[in-house]
C-alpha cells in the first residue's frame, strides 16, 4: 500500500463546478454468464471478520505522563451489541494494556447512529479514571482503579448523567442531569394516550412513538434544531446539578452558587472576534482557536481553517499563524503542549489522499515544525469525528489506521516524531489483508482536469485471460476501509471473491449547486474506469457501485446520467416529493433544501425537480438496484423505489430501529453479506448454494429475466 486517507468530519465529499453532461444509459444489460470463482464460505477476510474489528478511542494520559487510558469497542454478533471496555497501559509500552473496567453500551447520536465521544478523566493522583457509561439501562458516572483492582458506579441517579467534572483535589465529583427516566416515560405515555401533536419537531417519516433509541432504550424523538438534530422527549430540560463526596460516596444537591462554570466556548470571545469553530485553552489563559477560511463564490463551506491565538479571552487582536505549514490547510484539531508555547494541530492533506498530518506551532517564535506526516489516520479515534489525540509534555497518543491496516494505538514523541505501537489488537486481520488484497493509492483526473484520489483493492483469483469486475463507492475514504463511509460494502471481501473494489474520495469543495456538486463525481468515476480498463485491470462492462448519504445521491445520479454502472446498491435516500412534504413544516429545512438542492415545493420548482430527483429519472435508470435502508428513512424513498420494485428492477430491505448509519452488528453483517451476494450475482453470475438464500436468489433471477426481456425489447417507460 502506498498512501491511505483520512477525511474531516465536516467533509461532504463535495465537488467542483461543472456543466452537466447527461448521457442516456445504453443497452447491454444481458445477464452475466456464470464464472469459476471462489466460494465465499472459504474466504480469508470474510465480512464478519471486517465487522468484528476491535476499535479504539478516547485516549487520555495520566497527570504524571506515565499511563494512558483508552476504550475498546468490539461488536458481538451473538448478542447483537457492541462491548466496550476501558484499559490502562504504560506509556513506555513495556507491558500489555490492563483491562480496568466495563465501558457499557456506546452512547450514540440519536439521528445518525454515530458513537459519541466518551472521554475519561484521571484523578489528580493517577489512581482512578472516571467516565460515563450506559450500564443496566442508565447512564452513570463510573470509576475504575488504574491498577485494575476495582471498578464501581459513582452515581446512582434516577436521571441519566449528561456531564460531570472532578474537583481539583479529586475528592468531589459534580454531575448534571436532565429529566428523570420515569418522567420521560410518563411524557411518552401521555402522548400515546392523548395523541401526538404534529408540528415541525415531529419526525413524521420515522414514526411518532418510540421510533428512536436514546441511551439504550426505545424513545420518542423530536427534532431539536439544526439540520435534523434530534433528542428524546424532555431533552430541553435545564441541567440539574448534584455532587458526590468521593470519600463517603454520599450525594447531595449542589447549591446554585457552586454550579461549575461552563467551559470557555466558541461564543465566549470578545464580540469583535469572529466566532471560532474550535478552541483550546492553555492553563495560563492563552487561547488557540480555528476560524473558517474564506469561501469561494458558490461554495457552501471553505476547505480551509485559519489558526490563531489570543493572550486571553478579552483580547481583540489575535496572533495568526502565517507560516506556510498553517496556511491553506483544513485544520481539524488543536491542543496546547503542556508547559510550552507550542500549539499542536492536526490537518487533512487533500492533495495527499486526505492523509492526516500533525504540526506544532510555537506562538512565541512563529516557527512551525512537522511532528507526524502520516499515511492515513492519526486521531483520537477511527470512529469518532471530533476527538484529538491525547497529549502530555513529551508525547501524543493517537489511534492510527490506514486503508488496509486496522486501528492500533501509537505513542508519538513530540520532539522527534518517532512512532511506537502501544497496542495492536487486529494484527491477524492486518496480516491477512496484506496477503489477500493490499490497498493501492490512486490519483487521476477527469475530462475537465479535476483531480481525484482513492484506494484500490485489486481482485484476487480472476479467471485467466479475463479482467475482473469492479465495485466503486464514492464519498470519503478515511482510516481503515472496512466498507466505505457507513461500512456497508466489504471492500477486501469483494476483492478476495474476484471483484476489484475502489473507494473514491470526493473533491474538497462543496458547491451549493446540486449539479455542480454531483456531476463531477460521475466524470471522476468514468475517468477511473477508463484508466483501469486501459491498463487491463478491470472489465469496464462489469462495474458495480454503492454509496451512503451523499454517496447514495451520487450513485443514483450516475445511474441516470451515465452507462458505466452495471448494478448498484444504495443505503440512503435522495430528494423526493415525500421528503419535501414530510419536512415542510420546518422553515429551516425548507430553506436548507432550497439552498442545497435549489428546490421548492414540486409545484413551485418543477423543472429543478425533473432535473435532480430520481422520481423523474426512472426512464433513464436501467441498472438493477439493491436498496438496504434504515427504518428511520426508507419511507422518504418510496416515491422511486416502489416503481422500480414493481417493474422488477429493484429489491428492497428495511432494517428496523436503524438510523442514517446502521449500527446493530447483526444488521451490519446482513448488509455486508447481501451486498457481496448481490454484486457477485450481477457481475460474476454467481449464486451461493446456501439453501437459506434461495428466496433472495429467486427474486434476483426474476429481476434478471425481466432485465433480459427489456434489453431485447428496447427501452420501455416506467408506466409500460
Amino acid at each position: 500500500m502506498k498512501l491511505p486517507s483520512w477525511i474531516s468530519p465536516a467533509f461532504w465529499a463535495p465537488v467542483q463546478s461543472s456543466a452537466p453532461r447527461l448521457v442516456p444509459l445504453l443497452m447491454g444489460l444481458a445477464s452475466v454468464s456464470p464464472l469459476m470463482v471462489a466460494d465465499a464460505s472459504a474466504s480469508t477476510v470474510s465480512p464478519r471478520r471486517l465487522l468484528e474489528v476491535t476499535d479504539l478511542g478516547n485516549p487520555v494520559i495520566s497527570p504524571d505522563g506515565r499511563l494512558v487510558a483508552f476504550r475498546t469497542e468490539v461488536p458481538s454478533i451473538e448478542r447483537n451489541t457492541v462491548d466496550t471496555a476501558w484499559y490502562v497501559q504504560q506509556l513506555d509500552g513495556r507491558a500489555q494494556p490492563l483491562r480496568v473496567g466495563d465501558g457499557g453500551l456506546p452512547l450514540r447520536e440519536l439521528v445518525n447512529g454515530v458513537v459519541l465521544p466518551s472521554p475519561a478523566v484521571w484523578s489528580p493522583d493517577g489512581g482512578w479514571i472516571y467516565y460515563r457509561a450506559l450500564v443496566d439501562g442508565r447512564v452513570s458516572v463510573w470509576r475504575a482503579a488504574a491498577d485494575g483492582s476495582a471498578a464501581q458506579e459513582v452515581t446512582t441517579d434516577p436521571a441519566d448523567v449528561r456531564t460531570f467534572e472532578l474537583a481539583d483535589d479529586g475528592r468531589m465529583l459534580r454531575y448534571s442531569t436532565g429529566a428523570t427516566r420515569e418522567q420521560v416515560v410518563a411524557a411518552e405515555m401521555t402522548e400515546y394516550d392523548r395523541g401526538v401533536h404534529i408540528d415541525k419537531t415531529v419526525n413524521m417519516a420515522a414514526g411518532v412513538f418510540r421510533s428512536g433509541n436514546a441511551n439504550g432504550r426505545p424513545a420518542t424523538q423530536r427534532f431539536t434544531g439544526g439540520w435534523f438534530a434530534a433528542g428524546p422527549l424532555l431533552a430541553g430540560e435545564p441541567d440539574h446539578w448534584k455532587v458526590v463526596d468521593l470519600d463517603g460516596m454520599g450525594t447531595r444537591e449542589l447549591p446554585a452558587d457552586q454550579v461549575p462554570r461552563r467551559p470557555l466556548g466558541t461564543g465566549d470571545l470578545h464580540k469583535s472576534m469572529p466566532e471560532p469553530t474550535k478552541l483550546a485553552v492553555n492553563p495560563d489563559g492563552r487561547i488557540a482557536f480555528l476560524n473558517t477560511g474564506e469561501r469561494q463564490t458558490g461554495q457552501q463551506v471553505s476547505r480551509y481553517r485559519e489558526l490563531s491565538m489570543l493572550p486571553d479571552r478579552h483580547a481583540r487582536r489575535p496572533l495568526r499563524c502565517a507560516h506556510l505549514l498553517c496556511s491553506g490547510r483544513y485544520i481539524t484539531d488543536l491542543l496546547w503542549r503542556p508547559g510550552s508555547d507550542e500549539v499542536v494541530f492536526t490537518s487533512t492533506n487533500f492533495e495527499n489522499g486526505r492523509a492526516q498530518e500533525i504540526h506544532a506551532w510555537n506562538v512565541a517564535t512563529g516557527a512551525v515544525r512537522p511532528v507526524v506526516l502520516s499515511e492515513g489516520l492519526v486521531s483520537g479515534s477511527q470512529r469518532y469525528w471530533d476527538i484529538p489525540c491525547a497529549i502530555s509534555a513529551h508525547a501524543l497518543v493517537c489511534v492510527a489506521a490506514e486503508a488496509d491496516r486496522p486501528p492500533r494505538l501509537e505513542a508519538i514523541d513530540l520532539d522527534s516524531g518517532r512512532r511506537r505501537v502501544l497496542y495492536a489488537p487486529n494484527t491477524a486481520l492486518e496480516s491477512d489483508i496484506a496477503a489477500v488484497a493490499p490497498a493501492e493509492f490512486m490519483r487521476w483526473r477527469d475530462v475537465q482536469g479535476r483531480e481525484f484520489t482513492g484506494y484500490f483493492f485489486p481482485a484476487r483469483g480472476a479467471p485467466m485471460g479475463r479482467a475482473p469486475p469492479l465495485f466503486v463507492t464514492f464519498y470519503s475514504c478515511y482510516g481503515f476501509l472496512r466498507g466505505g463511509l457507513g461500512e456497508e460494502w466489504p471492500l477486501v471481501s469483494l476483492a478476495e471473491q474476484g471483484i476489484s473494489s475502489l473507494c473514491i474520495n470526493g473533491m474538497p469543495e462543496f458547491p451549493n449547486n446540486f449539479v455542480e456538486r454531483h456531476d463531477p463525481a460521475r466524470t471522476g468515476i468514468e475517468a477511473v474506469i477508463e484508466l483501469l480498463a486501459g491498463e487491463g485491470r478491470i472489465d469496464p462492462k462489469r462495474v458495480g457501485m454503492g454509496g451512503l448519504s451523499y454517496g447514495s445521491e451520487v450513485t443514483l445520479w450516475t445511474l441516470a446520467n451515465s452507462d458505466v454502472v452495471r448494478a448498484a446498491s444504495v443505503s440512503s435516500i435522495s430528494l423526493t416529493p415525500s421528503y419535501y412534504l414530510y419536512n415542510s413544516l420546518s422553515d429551516e429545512t425548507r430553506a436548507r433544501v432550497k439552498e442545497l438542492w435549489q428546490l421548492g415545493a414540486p409545484e413551485e420548482t418543477p423543472e429543478q425537480w425533473a432535473l435532480i430527483s430520481p422520481v423523474h429519472h426512472l426512464d433513464r435508470i436501467r441498472a438493477p438496484i439493491l436498496f438496504q435502508q434504515p427504518e428511520q428513512e426508507y419511507r422518504l424513498a418510496l416515491d422511486y423505489v416502489l416503481p422500480l420494485v414493481r417493474r422488477k428492477q429493484a429489491d428492497m430491505y428495511v432494517f428496523p430501529d436503524e438510523l442514517h448509519i446502521k449500527y446493530q452488528p447483526r444488521h451490519k453483517l446482513a448488509v455486508y453479506e447481501r451486498n457481496v451476494d448481490w454484486f457477485r450475482f450481477w457481475l460474476q453470475g454467481y449464486v451461493d448454494p446456501d439453501p437459506e438464500k434461495a428466496s433472495q436468489y429467486h427474486v434476483w433471477k426474476e429481476m434478471r429475466t425481466e432485465q433480459d426481456r427489456r434489453a431485447g425489447a428496447g427501452p420501455k417507460s416506467e408506466s409500460s
